[in-house]
């Protein structure tokens, strides 16, 4: 594969295979009496996390040995001048939602995604606990499978969306700014929903606007971003530049608004 093709069919079930694999290994921790450790930004760590590190980054290897990996779990061991220059590398969070994931609420998600020059060009969101996928690539536009032997249903983001405006909020980050926005909006329709499965929701028409103010990390929203704008929505920064990835020495993400109708007036909800 050169970094201007799109994906062939075998490349692209092999990572919605490992997506596959990776859920396997997160639930047979999930029904255990797990340990929760603490990382040194205390967000917390178990080894659910750590399995589907080990599954996804094994499985890339074995895949696309020529195309390296940065995941959640394994950062901090790559410096930014080396991984700065990657052109194309995989991204991935083994376990989104790792909150959810000790509150056993099932909202909690794999993210792959495939980097070119610091766009997100195909991405892949695995729910263990329901088992549905979602997958969308440049030009190719966004799927879901609801169970491993279902076939692709073709998404497309609600456009033009109308009030009210279903917004999305998190179950673990909800903060002030956020409900102000909200309200600049107007007549509003709030959905709480953990982890990336709120750009799943967006790409799929059920839900309009997820603003985040405050941070998260690159592989938080990678692989969203490349679903929800396969599906016709966007990743905006407060200027209305998309999100670009392993760009800079951090790898901390602004503040971002994500639209499944980008012609929304989301400046006017700024403030």
């Amino acid at each position: 594969m050169t970094t201007s093709d799109a994906l062939d069919d075998a490349l692209r079930e092999g990572v919605i295979a490992i997506a596959h694999e990776a859920a396997a290994a997160i639930l047979g921790v999930y029904d255990t009496a797990f340990d929760v450790e603490r990382k040194a930004d205390d967000s917390p760590l178990t080894a659910a996390d750590l399995a589907a590190h080990r599954c996804i980054v094994e499985g890339l290897e074995r895949l696309t040995p020529d195309i390296p990996v940065l995941s959640e779990e394994s950062a901090e061991d790559v410096p930014s001048v080396v991984r700065r220059t990657w052109s194309t590398l995989w991204l991935v969070d083994p376990l989104d939602g790792t909150r959810e994931f000790v509150k056993r609420n099932g909202e909690f998600t794999v993210n792959i995604a495939l980097i070119r020059e610091g766009e997100p060009v195909f991405g892949v969101i695995q729910a263990p606990v329901t088992g549905q996928l979602w997958h969308g690539e440049r030009g190719q536009g966004a799927f879901r499978r609801d169970g491993e032997e279902a076939g692709d249903v073709r998404l497309q983001t609600r456009r033009p969306a109308l009030a009210p405006l279903r917004v999305a909020g998190s179950r673990s980050h909800r903060d002030p700014r956020s409900d102000a926005f909200m309200g600049r909006i107007g007549e509003v329709e709030p959905v709480a929903l953990g982890s990336s499965l709120k750009f799943c929701r967006l790409a799929e028409g059920g839900m309009d606007v997820y603003p985040r103010f405050g941070p998260t990390s690159e592989w938080d929203t990678a692989a969203g971003q490349a679903i929800l704008e396969a599906a016709g929505g966007a990743v905006i920064d407060p200027r209305g530049r998309a999100l670009r990835y392993n760009q800079r020495d951090t790898l901390l993400n602004g503040d971002f608004i994500a639209l499944g109708d980008s012609g929304l007036p989301w400046r006017d909800w700024l403030g």
